[in-house]
């Protein structure tokens, strides 16, 4: 589980800020939005409110950009990285982007910290908790474009090991992504990679689609199709069935070219070079409708035909299926994109009864929630304002003093009581 992340100079985040998942000591829906990790009591939801420009969604984007760099491999050592400085003080610009995560694998504390530009790493280091005291797993630092690692004592890693993630560990590469490369399993970073890779999801944004992903896994996995259609029937859709079925396109000759450059597998693209289709899903949803005379009867309708509204909830439902199935951290970028308010309360007050120790964190502009007591505490809200410099600030409604007297959460925010509101 994540606690914290700290972010300082990427996008519009100049000085370091704090977005955390601490829980407070308020007592609050314990059993269902807190985890406690031996004396840590950590969050299972994080909600993030601020005017447009905000940073709202450039916290998400921190996320991403840190999951993408510490899996992504680069076989070119002048490849971009892909970091962003803060671009209104010319000093910034200049200067390495620093992230530090705090997170939580088989209960034992980590921290990760970086510090890189868009063409190098500059230092990177992750350490962890086995008692009281931190201890080094690795430290990674970049001596003349070359990078110079050392392992922690506790580490047990021979010479021959070492030479050849120091050799794979390429300046604009994480130390993560080089150990993917080489075939060597050192425990203690094993389990953190596998973290990374299976606990540790890319964000749900407004623009992504959702429902090839949600099919595929459909058609291999049973439960899974199950959980779907009862996901989307308690949340008052009237849809009985999904059925889905791999079928083949023919690729027309003047677009294979298109489809061999883009960004699959080798494999892939040699199979599309020499079949000259490719399997995509197909499914059609049966919709149980009721007569004027309460008769009961059973329509089937492509996916074309279905509501955008019904193909996000199936997308992020899907998403969030795997998020608890893998005890996973899982940011969802302006939930309230084609949902229904009601909509949006359903799927966090399912998500707070089915989680065990996964995650969510949800930028908004669906200030509906502040007024839902029963569903969401303090601490779980966050709020990024934009400062007259352009940069972002993040912090807690839970820093405000007296928020318990306030009769009404969602007015006060309104009135720019909180701030991150529009200035108007």
């Amino acid at each position: 589980m994540i606690l914290e992340f700290k972010i300082k100079n990427f996008l519009s985040f100049k000085d370091e800020v704090t977005f955390s998942f601490k829980a407070t000591g308020d007592k609050c829906m314990e059993d269902s939005h807190v985890v406690k990790v031996g004396n840590t009591r950590i969050l299972k939801l994080g909600v993030v409110y601020g005017q447009n420009a905000s940073g709202k969604s450039n916290l998400i984007n921190a996320f991403d950009f840190l999951h993408d760099f510490l899996l992504n491999t680069t076989s070119d050592k002048d490849e971009e990285i892909g970091v962003v400085p803060f671009r209104f003080d010319k000093k910034t610009i200049n200067e390495p982007s620093e992230f530090r995560l705090t997170f939580y694998v088989e209960n034992i504390k980590h921290i990760y910290t970086l510090k890189v530009t868009n063409s190098s790493v500059l230092f990177e280091k992750l350490e962890y908790y086995p008692g009281i005291q931190p201890a080094d797993i690795f430290i990674r630092k970049n001596t003349n474009s070359l990078s110079e690692i050392t392992f922690g004592k506790k580490i047990t890693v021979n010479q021959a090991q070492h030479d050849e993630i120091s050799v794979k560990c390429l300046p604009n590469m994480s130390f993560f992504a080089a150990y993917n490369k080489v075939n060597i399993d050192i425990p203690g970073i094993e389990t953190v990679i596998n973290w990374i890779k299976f606990n540790y999801l890319q964000a749900i944004r407004p623009t992504n689609s959702l429902t090839g992903y949600v099919e595929g896994k459909m058609l291999k996995d049973k439960a899974y199709k199950d959980y779907i259609i009862k996901y989307l029937t308690r949340a008052d859709f009237n849809i009985r069935n999904i059925k889905t079925e791999l079928i083949k396109e023919e690729i027309p000759e003047k677009l294979i070219d298109f489809f061999i450059t883009a960004d699959i597998s080798t494999e892939q693209k040699d199979k599309i070079k020499r079949d000259k289709f490719i399997e995509v899903t197909k499914s059609v949803f049966t919709h149980e409708v009721v007569d004027n005379k309460g008769k009961k009867a059973l329509f089937e309708l492509d996916r074309q035909l279905q509501s955008g509204g019904t193909l996000r909830i199936m997308g992020i439902s899907g998403a969030i299926n795997t998020a608890l199935l893998q005890k996973s951290f899982l940011p969802i970028d302006e939930i309230e994109s084609s949902l229904h308010p009601k909509l949006i309360e359903y799927v966090i007050e399912n998500f707070l009864k089915e989680s065990k120790e996964s995650q969510i964190l949800i930028a908004t502009h669906y200030d509906g929630l502040l007024s839902a007591e029963d569903l969401i505490r303090n601490d779980n809200v966050h709020f990024t304002n934009k400062l007259p410099d352009g940069s972002t600030e993040i912090y807690s409604l839970a820093d405000f003093k007296g928020v318990n007297r306030i009769s009404s959460l969602q007015k006060a925010y309104r009135y720019g009581n909180f701030g991150a509101t529009p200035n108007i």
